[in-house]
């Protein structure tokens, strides 16, 4: 895999390590997905690393290699009524700890991108850059990336006029202009600013 040089990868050994990250924190529509992954040591995959430094190509052949060689794979949601409920923050760790216990095999540790643990039973560390330095991780936020990307590519079939396979769901200009224009659909998060502003009366 790519290791972030300026700091060392983490090496557990244990064979039933879960990693975890999630994807969709920043956008305006759709819900944010995790994925926890626990790789086949006898089954590496090579070119594991952040999905964000990858190909929309590169990350599907990975995906679908991750799918064939991990020992278990697991996505989890958080919904945007559940984010605009809950924050972002705690919907975030919510769908994490969905994806954990998704898995089909239990693991014995979680290796969970970030600063903070989701708060689940099992233990584990959080790891800052965790998808640069530990490619359990990155395995997860490559399946997570993919499968929301998916997601918004279908949105963008249903609601053509959002650009949303474009910038899936970020807040482009492009995207602020068809709010502005049509206003929200139902799966966008009311909570969030460019959304709030919207339904904020005047003064």
């Amino acid at each position: 895999m790519s290791i972030d040089h300026e700091a060392p990868i983490i090496d557990y050994r244990g064979d039933l390590a879960a990693g975890v990250d999630e994807v969709g924190r920043g956008p305006l529509i759709g819900p944010v997905v995790a994925c926890a992954v626990i790789l086949d040591p006898q089954r590496p995959i090579a070119g594991l690393t952040d999905s964000k430094k990858l190909s929309a190509k590169r990350r599907e052949a990975l995906a679908s290699a991750i799918g064939e060689r991990a020992l278990a794979v697991a996505l989890g949601e958080a919904s945007p009524a559940e984010i605009d409920a809950l924050n972002i923050y705690h919907a975030t760790h919510l769908a994490m700890r969905r994806a954990i216990d998704g898995l089909g095999v239990t693991p014995e540790y979680l290796l969970v991108d970030g600063n903070r643990l989701p708060g689940h039973a099992l233990p584990g560390q959080a790891i800052v850059r965790g998808d640069s330095r530990v490619a359990a991780i990155a395995a997860a936020s490559i399946v997570a990336k993919v499968a929301r990307d998916a997601q918004m590519v279908e949105l963008d079939r249903r609601y053509p006029d959002y650009g949303l396979a474009a910038h899936k769901g970020y807040p482009t200009r492009g995207h602020l202009e068809a709010l502005a224009r049509l206003g929200p659909l139902p799966e966008h998060r009311r909570s969030f600013r460019p959304l709030r502003d919207r339904s904020a009366p005047s003064s």
